[in-house]
């Protein structure tokens, strides 16, 4: 059961909070302890924490923002830039020559279990929790991915054209869950969003006459080759999508060739894949997908392959970008997080970036509880924060531009999902409250999603001694530079920045913490 106040105490520092609200722009965390290592910040339809949006001091002040086990939550500090060495035995040196990759951006998925969950709230608490991902009061996100169809957080089955034989697609039609559901809440997203949300579609499953397994489910891939009818229908299926979600004023930045196609090729699998091998996979970009794709009128949509965990790099890189028939219609490869632990980066992300600089790297999926070990929804974990930061810092540090999660918002069991593959979000809903959570991973997140905006270019960072200390630097569009810190272990740990353009920053890492540094140069 959560701690909390009593109710006259919490009404005393809500009206306290509202005050310090309007002079500054930021609120604080309304914390809740569920017995999770670390709070949740509960927010309703009148409140919500936020740190407002962000302006840097002038050159020789630093912005910092803390995050921590302790209960911070993206705490503001700020401080002065010093002249001279603090004498730190730790010292990270920024190294503005080294230039790596542009980043392109942060965000999540609006699954059905997603939408069901923001529009079981009152308005109020709909609008408040949209605002905190993407108003510019809120955490910046500007990515979202979208389910073609439905996946296992769906509460049904089914696709946009289960009629068999339909190989013209003439029956082919959205659901009532993007047309009531998904669809509004894009559109709301949207107008929140100070730019244009970079749309990314995946599908699960092609129709079940489709396929070889005549399912959704278990494993089976689509009948016949590539270049085949089945395979044709298959690339004129997301165009549809792409022609039907434009009448709503939706337009996709990119679309994956299907989550997941290893689930596919599983014996029994438990719910909605389509399976593909790379060598299947590059045939359909090179003699369908990417032709119908460059012949329809979203020509400049782009391509990721793969959209499965890292562990099948640099493998189907190879096989997939080798020809230069598929490789011509591709942008990027996108990975999942899953099993990431079993596979170093290096020899995955950084071997592929290696081989195929011109095509980026890009994060679809991410989520915690999905491990059978550490199942479903935990209000207050820090250990997962420190998950996600940890793999979003190494996924930075080599070569990707981009990382997603999976469900915006989810319910306290972790679903809805039609085959009870209950997982957490850094949003948890309590419909009969009206009140919503934000996870510590949602503030994990936050120090990336909020500071990283597109464009923005990572550099070098060279460390003057061995640390426990994970870190990744930008330039942003502006000249500034943003540092973002983890500290994943139990102890203190005291360092300096220096920037040569600047000079030196002193600070420190508590212990169990997420640290974001900025400052101008100029």
């Amino acid at each position: 059961m959560a701690v909390s106040l009593p109710s006259s105490g919490l009404l005393v520092l809500v009206f306290l909070i509202a005050e310090v609200t309007h002079s500054t722009g930021s609120s604080e965390c309304v914390a809740r302890n569920f017995g999770h290592n670390s709070v949740v910040c509960e927010c309703n339809s009148t409140y919500c924490d936020s740190v407002g949006s962000v302006t840097l001091p002038p050159p020789g002040q630093y912005s910092s923002y803390l995050s921590s086990m302790a209960g911070s939550r993206l705490e503001a500090g700020q401080g002065q830039v010093q002249v001279n060495s603090s004498g730190a035995g730790l010292r990270l040196t920024i190294v503005p020559y080294q230039k790596y990759q542009r980043i392109r951006g942060f965000g999540g998925a609006m699954t059905d279990a997603a939408a069901i969950n923001i529009l079981s709230l009152s308005a109020g608490a709909q609008d408040q929790l949209l605002r905190q991902y993407f108003s510019p009061e809120g955490i910046g996100y500007s990515v979202v991915r979208v389910p073609v169809a439905s996946c296992d957080f769906s509460t049904r089955l089914y696709t946009y054209a289960d009629t068999p034989g339909d190989y013209n697609l003439d029956n082919f039609t959205l659901a009532p869950e993007d047309i009531n559901m998904k669809i509004p809440l894009l559109q709301r997203a949207q107008a929140l969003s100070p730019r244009p949300l970079s749309l990314l579609a995946s599908a699960w499953s092609a129709p079940a006459w489709m396929k070889t397994n005549g399912a959704l489910t278990g494993k089976g891939c689509l009948k016949g080759r590539p270049g085949g009818k089945e395979h044709k229908t298959w690339a004129q299926y997301y165009i549809r999508f792409l022609e039907e979600y434009a009448k709503y004023n939706l337009t996709f930045w990119a679309l994956t060739t299907g989550n997941e196609p290893s689930a596919g090729q599983m014996t029994n699998y438990s719910f909605q894949a389509l399976g593909f091998t790379p060598e299947e996979q590059r045939d359909w970009v090179a003699l369908d997908l990417g032709p119908a794709l460059h012949a329809s009128s979203h020509p400049h949509t782009h391509v990721l392959i793969l959209d499965d965990n890292r562990l099948l790099l640099p493998h189907w890189a190879k096989v997939v970008l080798n020809d230069v028939h598929a490789g011509r219609y591709i942008h990027g490869v996108a990975v999942h997080w899953y099993f990431d632990g079993l596979v170093p980066a290096e020899i995955s992300l950084g071997v592929t970036h290696h081989l195929y600089p011109e095509y980026y790297l890009f994060g679809t999926e991410a989520c915690s509880g999905w491990s059978p070990l550490d199942r479903g929804v935990k209000l207050g974990s820090w250990d997962r924060a420190e998950q996600y930061a940890h793999d979003i810092i190494e996924d930075l540090n080599h070569y990707v531009v981009g990382w997603t999660d999976w469900n915006l918002a989810l319910d306290q069991t972790g679903g809805p999902n039609w085959v009870k593959n209950f997982v957490d979000s850094p949003v948890i809903v309590d419909a009969q409250r009206d009140v919503f959570y934000k996870q510590p991973t949602f503030y994990s997140m936050a120090h990336f999603s909020k500071f990283l905006w597109e464009g923005s270019q990572r550099v070098g960072v060279s460390a003057s001694r061995e640390t426990d200390l994970e870190y990744s630097a930008f330039i942003r569009t502006d000249g500034s530079v943003v540092l973002i810190i983890l500290n994943r272990s139990s102890s203190v740990i005291q360092f300096e920045v220096w920037d040569p353009a600047v000079g030196y920053i002193p600070s420190t890492a508590p212990a169990r913490s997420v640290l974001t540094l900025a400052w101008n140069t100029h």
